[in-house]
């Protein structure tokens, strides 16, 4: 079916419109109207990843491409691109399944200006959906910000005590972050003889001597944007304070546009640069794990360490990555497009879960929250699932996503084996918490659970957690000509 992948982003965007409307009218209907709308985009995303799936294209090509001249002006041209494979598939899969999930359960958690709140839920799903389908790199760059905008109405107007301010702080990283990354597409634009701005003209076509200073100024970009150490000073600060519902798609989702820029663009246009200083890289994303995971543990908010873990667990797509890039092994590079897959959902249910015992109990403080096993039995039971699957525990793809990223990483050296600690260390600190609020004695009231409909919602975040396990060639198998391609980088055979 053609336009496939235009449907997938304008059918949210347009339903973001739809749904505003139809919320002025009846303010219960807005919620109703944008489920729908993200129920078509299920759909659709699940006919898009099973047409990549069962046709898997070859490295550097792609399934259902969409090509329309934009703009032409004195040879600087752009061009409105669209195309899937097996990298950009689960992803686009992971956003409509948030999409759905994060609109169901704002139910229950906001209030007030419901028809505005759907209606920008819906725009950054729509506009995330456009990132990663984007193969012109400037399309790329317009859905990143336009994506960050909502999201900053989204944490300023419905977040915490303190959303303005980190609202603000959010806004400030992300565009200065996206600047310098702009900056480096500008450079390719111009190094490059063919002057294009589309990534499959740019493949395989960067001269070595260009590739070393724009591959530096797009990695600092993701490295805020996913965040990574020591960009990561707005992310604690945002995640704390937006609702549930918008952390669903700002945690499950957004850093993933780095994960993805990481592989389609700093490995796939400069090959031999990220070969040469994979190390560097190696070092850098081994950094922010032990960095998320350390200070995580001390952290005494629910939400403040699961935005830490989020961090530690993005760490591991750095590492997956260029540890391929460095070594020729594609187990890493496989297993870190599993990790965002199953990172996406498993700090997605961690996070609807925290505004629900927010709401419920009154705290998201750690210290504060014993006994939620016998005050809110339901929420504490999904509450220990998901934290399972963070850990990296079996039978959760985490476990198969991790396992996959250290053992490529131990291809390209034994030192990298000491990136085992960070999965004892984030057990350690989710075991603390479940001690501390599960399973610790209290005296305290006990409150409202949450209903069975919230509760079959969370469960979907958790199930397709075990299925992935056990249907696991439905994302590697698209992902390994990419993963062989990246292998090969700097003349590798």
């Amino acid at each position: 079916m053609p336009y496939l992948l235009s449907l997938i982003i304008f059918v949210p965007i347009a339903g973001s419109l739809l749904t505003y409307a139809v919320g002025r009218i009846d303010r219960r209907a807005a919620g109703y109207a944008a489920l729908a709308v993200s129920a078509v985009v299920l759909v659709v995303s699940l006919s898009v990843f099973w047409s990549v799936y069962s046709n898997v294209p070859p490295a550097g090509q792609y399934s259902l491409m969409e090509s329309h001249p934009w703009i032409s002006l004195q040879g600087f041209k752009l061009d409105y691109l669209l195309g899937v494979d097996g990298l950009s598939s689960p992803l686009v899969l992971l956003t409509a399944i948030l999409g759905v999930l994060a609109v169901f359960g704002a139910r229950g958690l906001v209030n007030d200006g419901q028809p505005t709140f759907y209606a920008l839920l819906l725009f950054v799903e729509g506009s995330v959906m456009g990132a990663f389908t984007s193969l012109d790199l400037i399309l790329f760059y317009l859905f990143w910000e336009i994506t960050l905008v909502p999201i900053f109405f989204l944490v300023g107007i419905w977040g915490g005590e303190k959303r303005r301010y980190a609202a603000l702080k959010f806004i400030i990283f992300t565009f200065a972050g996206s600047a310098i990354m702009l900056l480096g597409f500008l450079a390719l634009y111009l190094g490059v003889p063919t002057h294009s701005f589309n990534i499959p003209d740019l493949a395989g076509k960067v001269p070595v001597g260009l590739q070393y200073l724009p591959l530096l100024a797009i990695f600092i970009g993701f490295a805020v944007e996913m965040p990574a150490f020591p960009f990561h000073s707005w992310q604690p600060d945002a995640y704390e304070q937006a609702p549930g519902p918008v952390n669903v798609l700002l945690a499950g989702v957004v850093p993933k546009f780095a994960g993805y820029g990481v592989i389609r663009i700093a490995i796939g246009l400069f090959p031999q640069a990220s070969h040469e200083y994979a190390w560097a890289f190696i070092i850098f994303g081994g950094a922010s794990m032990f960095y998320g995971a350390v200070v995580a543990l001390l952290a005494s908010d629910l939400k403040r360490m699961f935005a830490y873990t989020s961090m530690s667990h993005m760490g591991f797509v750095v590492l997956g990555a260029f540890a391929t890039v460095a070594s020729g092994n594609p187990l890493g590079m496989q297993g870190a497009v599993l990790q965002m897959f199953a990172h996406g959902l498993a700090i997605g249910a961690l996070f609807m879960l925290s505004g629900f015992v927010q709401q419920r109990t009154g705290t998201r403080e750690i210290g504060r929250l014993g006994g939620l096993g016998q005050r809110m039995p339901v929420a504490a039971m999904l509450l220990v699932f998901s934290s399972c699957a963070a850990m990296g525990l079996p039978p959760f793809a985490n476990f198969l996503a991790e396992v996959m990223v250290i053992s490529g990483g131990l291809s390209a050296s034994s030192i990298v084996g000491v990136t085992i600690l960070v999965p004892v260390i984030t057990g350690g600190y989710f075991l603390w918490m479940l001690k501390r609020t599960v399973f610790a004695a209290s005296d305290q009231t006990k409150v409202e659970d949450i209903n069975t409909s919230d509760g079959i919602a969370l469960a979907f975040y958790i199930v397709p957690l075990v299925l992935v396990v056990v249907f696991s060639f439905l994302i590697l198998s698209p992902a390994a000509p990419i993963a062989l391609q990246a292998a090969q980088a700097g003349g590798l055979p």
